[in-house]
């Protein structure tokens, strides 16, 4: 079968075309967001890849066409197969209908941690020796590609909140029908879905009302939004993390979290000794913990997994040391995000110096949503620069005040670049946070560091 993928590039479509090509069928799609890692996988892949929405790139008409959730009415490509009675689906009902049938379905959801959780999990199942089939978010370094379709009895999702498609605006969750369920947590985003928190709230019951009652859900107790979701009602046992009280829960042996004790029921479980950090970190162990404990795997043999665990692509990603100057690549784009990360960055470099160049670039961000929360995460960074894009609703310098001296607003990013090149000293450890490409300003200032002074 011949299928064209619309929005290929994003990083669920570009999962979902791998899986089609791996099933045999010839894939083809299009995008106007063509940039690493994304576009490189599929190219490797053998995937042929068109810029732009040109319905030229549907003539001939391919068998079916696969819509991603960016894609509106208007859209050039989707007039035309609105008009020519083209064959169209949306990627996470194909992925439902095609992949995950009569598999066990472990999904991760909630808003921030999806994606490292998810490639934890899979890379847990795999040492396990259980071969799962996945689809992450990112490209999780461990296999180095972000889907593949695995053996037939497991399947590990990164379970999206954001909606299907312009002709259905469920949840994509609700598509993929787990047996094992982790929210991590629930807070506000993706403000061009989702009136409010209610609306997000809502979804996320949508997705427990259809967990079979010999299931389980895995979740982060405290959140209060995910107790309002369970208290909306609940058919299947639950098991919470990272509290007090909690079955699952993580006893730091080092400040950073880099080496841990799982405590499961109080008792000990298992040593952890990785190369992450962070608390967040942690937490996301505990949940992969629970969720593998459900399919009957250990704590010890989670720890044993995770000891070789080597992260995702642009998550406090490790790109550069030039000069003792350390340069890491981060996706963060939401104020607690922003937090966490800076905070685990900080708890192992102690007094070194930490700055954060920063893109607004997310809807909900250039919305302005979060911007009463924004100068407070940056709290343990010495020096924040700001990227002003021209899009954006809201006054960065009036929202940023608070930070003072410690910030700066660039509208050009080759300004940014020239005011580092200034700035950075040894030791110093700077951090790219921005969910695209940035214009590419992490090369750019690698490329400055590099050349001689």
């Amino acid at each position: 079968m011949k299928i064209h993928i619309l929005g290929i590039c994003g990083t669920f479509m570009g999962g979902i075309a791998l899986l089609a090509r791996e099933l045999g069928h010839e894939v083809s799609g299009s995008d106007v967001n063509v940039y690493p890692p994304m576009s490189t996988q599929l190219m490797e892949q053998g995937i042929t890849l068109i810029e732009g929405y040109d319905p030229a790139q549907l003539d001939p008409a391919p068998d079916l066409v696969i819509i991603g959730n960016a894609m509106t009415r208007g859209n050039p490509c989707v007039e035309h197969i609105l008009n020519a009675g083209t064959r169209y689906t949306s990627g996470p009902q194909w992925l439902h209908e095609h992949i995950l049938q009569g598999r066990h379905v472990l999904a991760v959801a909630g808003t921030h941690g999806k994606t490292t959780t998810t490639s934890m999990l899979a890379w847990t199942l795999e040492v396990a020796g259980l071969k799962p089939g996945f689809l992450v978010g990112g490209i999780p370094e461990n296999f180095g590609i972000s889907a593949r379709l695995g053996d037939p009895d497991y399947f590990v999702i990164e379970a999206d909140e954001y909606d299907t498609a312009f002709f259905d605006k469920r949840s994509k969750f609700v598509h993929y029908r787990p047996k094992t369920l982790i929210i991590n947590n629930i807070e506000f985003d993706h403000a061009d879905i989702f009136a409010d928190i209610a609306a997000i709230r809502r979804e996320f019951h949508h997705l427990v009302r259809i967990m079979p009652d010999h299931g389980l859900i895995v979740v982060l107790a405290g959140d209060p939004e995910i107790a309002k979701v369970l208290q909306m009602g609940c058919w299947t046992p639950v098991e919470y993390f990272g509290g007090e009280d909690s079955r699952w829960q993580a006893r730091p042996l080092r400040n950073d979290y880099s080496e841990f004790e799982i405590l499961v029921g109080n008792q000990p479980g298992g040593i952890m000794r990785w190369d992450l950090i962070g608390q967040h970190n942690a937490h996301n162990i505990l949940a992969v913990a629970a969720a593998a404990g459900h399919l009957g795997l250990t704590a010890g043999e989670v720890c044993e997994a995770m000891s070789s665990f080597k992260s995702v692509k642009r998550r406090l990603q490790l790109l550069a040391v030039i000069n003792d100057i350390t340069l890491y690549d981060d996706f963060a784009h939401h104020p607690t995000e922003i937090r966490a990360t800076l905070n685990a960055l900080r708890s192992k470099v102690g007094e070194n110096r930490i700055i954060a160049i920063m893109e607004p670039r997310s809807y909900t961000m250039r919305m302005g949503v979060h911007g009463d929360a924004l100068a407070d995460s940056f709290s343990d960074a010495d020096h924040i620069l700001f990227f002003q894009p021209e899009n954006i609703s809201w006054d960065l310098k009036q929202q940023t005040f608070s930070l003072g001296k410690k910030r700066e607003i660039f509208n050009e990013i080759d300004n940014i670049v020239e005011n580092m090149v200034k700035m950075a000293k040894p030791r110093d450890h700077i951090v790219f946070m921005s969910n695209g490409g940035f214009g590419g300003i992490q090369q750019k200032l690698i490329k400055q560091l590099q050349e001689p002074g």
